[in-house]
C-alpha cells in the first residue's frame, strides 16, 4: 500500500478514488490532482512510482490542507463560535443541528439515540 501524507491509500483501486481516502481530498479534488501531476486517473495506485508519490506528497504538502492539519482547524472554527457564544456556537455545544435543520422528530445523528422520558398519568388513572 503506498503511503501518502501518513495515510495508506488501497492498492487495487484507480489513483483517483485511492486520493479520497485523504481526509479533505473528495474525487473533483483527486481528479485535479491526477491532472496537474500528469497521472493517469484511472491508473492503479500500485502503479504509482516512488517518484510519482513523492511528487504527489510534495504538491498535497504545499497546495492542500489535509488530514490532520484540516481537523485541527475545523475544531479551531467550532471553538471559535463556541468562544463568542453566538447561535452557531451555541447549537454546537448543546449537540443539535446547526444549519437550521428540523429537530421535533428528525435530527438522531446530531441528537442520538431517542432517551425516553416516562409520560404522566393521566387524570383517569388518579381515580383508582
Amino acid at each position: 500500500m503506498p503511503r501518502v501524507q501518513g495515510v495508506d491509500i488501497p492498492n487495487n483501486k484507480a489513483a483517483y478514488i485511492s486520493l479520497t481516502y485523504l481526509y479533505g481530498i473528495g474525487r473533483h479534488t483527486a481528479i485535479e490532482i491526477c491532472r496537474s501531476l500528469g497521472l493517469d486517473p484511472q491508473m492503479k495506485a500500485r502503479d504509482m512510482s516512488d517518484d510519482d508519490l513523492a511528487h504527489l506528497n510534495n504538491l498535497l504538502d504545499t497546495s492542500y490542507v489535509i488530514e490532520g492539519q484540516l481537523r485541527r482547524q475545523v475544531q479551531q472554527h467550532i471553538a471559535r463560535l463556541r468562544e463568542i457564544q453566538c447561535y452557531r456556537g451555541s447549537r454546537h455545544r448543546r449537540g443539535l443541528p446547526v444549519r437550521g435543520q428540523r429537530t421535533i422528530t428528525n435530527a438522531r445523528t446530531r441528537k442520538g439515540v431517542r432517551k425516553t422520558v416516562a409520560g404522566k398519568k393521566g387524570v383517569k388513572d388518579m381515580r383508582h
